[in-house]
């Protein structure tokens, strides 16, 4: 997972976008958005951590504090 890909996801794309991503790497297809060079695994991870924060910002949350929080879940299910 790297942080500067979520956040770079986040401000780059809109939630639909991102949902659209997520559809057709699930469905192993290529996404109509640039996700980088990383794996499709990687890539995975980091358009359900920006889906993840642009739904929190939605309800007002800081984006920052919702990146946080989000690695912070990741931390979480890790240990």
């Amino acid at each position: 997972m790297r942080i500067p890909a979520i956040k770079a996801l986040t401000e780059a794309y809109s939630l639909e976008e991102l949902q659209a991503a997520e559809e057709a790497l699930l469905n192993e297809e290529k996404p109509a958005i640039d996700l980088g060079p990383d794996e499709p695994g990687d890539q995975l991870t980091h358009v359900i951590g920006a889906i993840s924060i642009l739904k929190e910002v939605a309800q007002g949350e800081d984006p920052k504090k919702a990146l946080r929080a989000f690695t912070q879940r990741v931390r979480n299910s890790i240990s």
